[in-house]
């Protein structure tokens, strides 16, 4: 049987430039920020950073939900440190992602089960299951 799609948020940038001198704005005006390249000294952003910040609040969200359903309290100083590589292999570029999660006061085999199932449902890792390098550490 097929799911219903419910909409449920659109998000809509426009970016002019690119990674070395770019801007980039969301059409409500929230985001505004200017772009550069990993070993530029000029101020401002670069995309992997941006990926991993959005990795990481999306992943944060779905062990939440996780925990919540299987009625797990989480403490409230639950972290993700996320690292996007940018590599390359003289021909293409490649993106690799490593995830650190911190669950501070759960046993291991909870936290095992919760970051295992959130990785199930997270948008982000669901996006890019079999097309990039993850890996996912629990400390």
């Amino acid at each position: 049987m097929k799911k219903t799609m419910h909409l449920i948020y659109t998000a809509t940038t426009e970016t002019t430039g690119g990674r070395d001198n770019g801007v980039a704005r969301s059409t409500d005006g929230v985001l505004d920020i200017r772009l550069s390249d990993p070993a530029s000294t000029r101020i401002g952003t670069n995309p992997e950073q941006l990926m991993a910040v959005a990795w990481s609040a999306s992943f944060s969200s779905s062990v939440a939900q996780v925990a919540r359903e299987a009625g797990v309290p989480l403490s409230a100083n639950v972290r993700i440190h996320a690292e996007v590589d940018l590599s390359s292999d003289d021909d293409e570029f490649i993106i690799g992602v490593r995830l650190v999660v911190h669950l501070p006061g759960l046993e291991p085999e909870v936290a095992v089960t919760l970051v295992d199932e959130a990785r199930r449902i997270c948008p982000f890792s669901r996006a890019t299951r079999g097309n990039i390098q993850v890996d996912v550490m629990i400390v």
